[in-house]
């Protein structure tokens, strides 16, 4: 991602099917609404619905033991959430949270199996985003013993602004120099996310404010140089 000219290049699950496919898919189960922090599925539990995300974030975590909790990714409008229990494979590996009001259908295993074998399309799609989910897991694993924490930062606030960020509109249309990125972080959730103490990654966000990349309030994060912080990702210099 960190080459991308498009910072919306991300591509959801919906948007990877057929439009017969598509709407066929989006009149299976329930709609519901969740308000922030409500939890759409928890870790452990055995149930087996598929959820599709159309409206908000939720947040995907993990908990290590007692005291510490990962965050392990976020999912966006378009976005499918418990697909590996869903499939059969064990109980709930993950809690998901909703970052703020979300909508979402809650698809029943029992008309899983009926669709995918009618559309079989969709049963490839699923599993292509499977094997990018399990490659982009393994380069993170990659960079977490490759890269100091100020670079491991400086990478998922990339990713970050090219997923869920808001270009500055200007005269002379969308400036994505300068993104907002519209999902609500607190400094120990960027810890989990780059495998760091909350000490240590809030020293990185410190240094990346104090040289104007990036500015901070009210748990919102701006980036304010995306090419100087592209640099610092890429390269792990100084943002010159």
């Amino acid at each position: 991602m960190l080459n991308s000219s498009n910072p919306n290049s991300r591509v959801v699950f919906l948007d990877t099917l057929s439009p017969g496919t598509r709407s066929a898919f989006t009149r299976l189960g329930t709609r519901l609404r969740y308000a922030v922090g409500d939890v759409l599925m928890r870790e452990g539990d055995s149930s087996k619905e598929l959820m599709i995300l159309h409206d908000g974030l939720a947040k995907v975590t993990v908990r290590l033991d007692r005291q510490r909790v990962l965050l392990r990714d976020i999912r966006i409008a378009g976005d499918v959430v418990g697909e590996m229990a869903a499939m059969g494979v064990g109980l709930r590996s993950a809690t998901v949270t909703s970052c703020g009001d979300v909508s979402a259908t809650v698809i029943p295993h029992s008309e899983l199996a009926p669709f995918f074998l009618a559309y079989p399309d969709a049963s490839l799609a699923l599993n292509h985003m499977l094997c990018s989910r399990l490659r982009r897991a393994d380069r993170l694993r990659l960079e977490l013993g490759a890269y100091p924490v100020p670079v491991r930062l400086a990478r998922v606030l990339v990713e970050l602004a090219e997923s869920y960020g808001q270009p500055r509109r200007t005269r002379r249309g969308l400036d994505w120099n300068r993104v907002r990125i519209d999902v609500n972080l607190s400094q120990s959730e960027f810890a989990a996310l780059t495998a760091s103490a909350t000490r240590t990654a809030h020293g990185a966000l410190r240094q990346l404010r104090k040289d104007g990349i990036i500015t901070t309030g009210c748990r919102q994060t701006t980036i304010e140089n995306m090419a100087r912080l592209r640099k610092v990702a890429l390269m792990g210099g100084p943002a010159a």
